[in-house]
């Protein structure tokens, strides 16, 4: 095939991972190219955790007011404008959008706009017909919604790429789906005035956290006024005057503005032209790779939520990273999938690390536990019921520190920190010996003294 151009790596996917990929690769001194066929920053800057961190935002302010009164503030009537949220919103990302392209060019990475197709181990296509010949190429697409299951009426139902756009406030809506998506938006948009109904097909929300903080999450989302309904499948939707009539397995019908579908996200893997030129793609349509983001052709990479490996931006960023150094920075770097500390922004946030109970019980031969759950001194003055919630799992054999898990106000920015100690291999006794900072909601990490359980596996 005859190349227009020759490069040294062509990134399809200019996401975080991508961006991140082809600009430590420019500092090599590699000649790179990036293809992106919608906007540059991804799912994450333009329709996943920025946008959503500024709806969380937004939605807290409801009961900031309101527990505003009980620490001296009068408190005027509020009002919420939709459409000032939206256009806040996009002008945001824009922002972004721009710095990211920006940092591209800074970098001598040539950025194509446009979709981008592989069309041998070494060639990639443009929409346009331009052709590239690439030492290597990165696969970086990300992962899109994927609407299951599907029954009459689907196209009615939005996923989370549309809901942040909405032209009018959903007064009523309905999220399929128990995850962080349906979760995250069904806590923002109670918060904002709409009446929210989840329903999921499962016993429990958020399947693989910690069970205590399922436990805990599901009480503060129904005291928040989430109507969640476990067990139940969407059967079909239909349009009418009033609304879209949902009909639900359990043969009852919810009438609401939205549908929001959160059952999940595939791999964007369709039509690249992996298959045909030999790159192996699991039954989910991810791309199979080593430790090295290698596929099973020599010459081609993937990254990021493409892989189906860990789904969160800061996963694709350092694999992206760690590919860069790999083929053009004389350091082989693999990248360490475990022991990530991550976040549900549901109102209150899940901030966690490690292994949860369940998983430490069915791994280790011993395992300690360390829990409480109180009201924070803010909850107390303003009469909230709000409260907080923290478990430490330990392997009781060697005192290490396997797991934390909180629930309550900032436990997303507890998480980032707790991830440093247990990535290092932290202790038990280390915790104890760390001084508290007082008055905070954290300090229980470290006073927590008395063992709650222990578990012996059976030999």
């Amino acid at each position: 095939m005859t190349a227009d151009e020759e490069v040294d790596l062509f990134v399809i996917g200019a996401g975080s991972g991508g961006v991140r990929a082809a600009r430590i690769a420019a500092g090599y001194g590699a000649k790179v190219a990036i293809a992106e066929d919608f906007r540059v920053g991804g799912t994450c800057v333009i329709r996943g955790c920025v946008p959503k961190k500024i709806y969380v935002y937004a939605s807290r302010f409801a009961d900031e007011f309101e527990q505003s009164e009980g620490f001296g503030w009068s408190r005027p009537q509020a009002s919420f404008d939709w459409g000032h949220l939206v256009a806040t919103k996009e002008r945001e990302i824009t922002r972004l959008s721009a710095i990211y392209a920006a940092n591209l060019e800074k970098a001598g990475v040539a950025l194509h706009q446009g979709r981008a197709t592989v069309t041998g181990p070494n060639h990639v296509m443009l929409a346009n017909g331009r052709c590239f010949a690439a030492k290597y190429i990165a696969v970086a697409t990300g992962g899109v919604p994927e609407h299951r299951p599907h029954v009459p009426g689907l196209d009615l139902a939005i996923s989370s790429n549309e809901i942040f756009d909405l032209p009018d406030f959903p007064k009523r809506l309905l999220a399929v789906g128990a995850g962080y998506v349906a979760l995250e938006f069904a806590s923002i948009f109670v918060r904002l005035g709409s009446r929210v109904t989840v329903a999921f097909r499962g016993e429990t929300i958020l399947r693989g956290f910690d069970g205590d903080m399922r436990a805990g999450l599901t009480a503060e989302l129904q005291a928040s006024g989430i109507d969640l309904r476990p067990g139940l499948s969407v059967l079909g939707i239909e349009r009418h005057a009033d609304g879209l009539h949902v009909r639900l397995s359990d043969a009852s019908t919810l009438v609401v503005d939205q549908v929001l579908l959160a059952t999940g996200r595939r791999p964007a893997t369709r039509d690249l032209g992996l298959e045909h030129v030999g790159v192996e793609l699991a039954e989910d349509g991810s791309v199979k790779v080593d430790g090295f983001s290698r596929s099973s052709v020599p010459s081609i990479y993937a990254i990021g939520d493409v892989t189906n490996r860990v789904n969160l931006t800061p996963v694709a960023i350092r694999e992206g990273h760690a590919l860069a150094d790999t083929l053009f920075g004389d350091k082989p770097t693999p990248v360490e999938h475990h022991a990530i500390a991550t976040a549900v922004f549901t109102t209150p946030e899940l901030g966690t690390v490690g292994l949860s109970e369940e998983e430490a019980r069915s791994t280790l031969d011993v395992v300690d536990i360390y829990k409480t759950s109180f009201r924070p001194m803010k909850s107390t003055i303003s009469g909230s019921s709000t409260r907080t919630m923290m478990k430490i799992v330990v392997d009781g054999a060697t005192d290490r520190v396997v797991g934390v898990h909180v629930l309550g106000t900032d436990a997303g920015e507890m998480a980032q920190l707790l991830g440093i100690a247990v990535k290092m291999g932290a202790t038990k006794r280390d915790f104890d010996a760390t001084m508290a900072v007082h008055p905070t909601a954290a300090e229980e990490l470290v006073t927590m003294r008395t063992r709650t359980a222990r578990y012996v596996r059976e030999a």
